[in-house]
């Protein structure tokens, strides 16, 4: 190709309307590679955007998933800490149920003891029962 346009350029060497053509053309097909050099750019270009996307929307998922496992763990933490806030105030109540108990029994006891009775044995040294552990067995 280079050859044919040297013979061209030698023979049209005397005439400049054939020496403005050569370089018209010339110029076109300079023009015509350079537009075919940025449309192959612009191809390569969208080709790597997406071969890039998925990777990046699967980055964009785990991202997503460790704020998501974040706020869950927050969540857990703050469970875990009214659980722990209702055990106190559980144990309290406990406690305060048996000082009630032990207080409304004391003037039964008192009358017990006034009356001559026995003493009645404490549920709490029989291992825990409740209250009616035993209670259809005494006369």
């Amino acid at each position: 190709m280079m050859d044919s346009i040297v013979k061209s350029a030698a023979s049209v060497a005397g005439r400049p309307q054939a020496s403005r053509q050569l370089q018209n053309a010339m110029q076109r097909q300079l023009e015509l590679v350079s537009e075919l050099i940025e449309r192959e750019r612009r191809v390569q270009r969208e080709l790597a955007s997406q071969l890039v996307a998925p990777v990046d929307a699967v980055f964009d998922l785990l991202e997503q998933s460790g704020t998501t496992l974040r706020h869950q763990a927050e969540a857990v933490e703050a469970a875990a800490r009214a659980l722990e806030e209702t055990a106190g105030l559980m144990k309290d109540q406990a406690e305060l149920f048996a000082r009630t108990v032990g207080a409304l029994r004391q003037p039964a006891e008192l009358t017990r003891a006034a009356a001559g009775l026995d003493r009645r044995p404490s549920k709490k040294s029989k291992g825990g029962r409740g209250a009616s552990g035993g209670r259809g067995s005494r006369k």
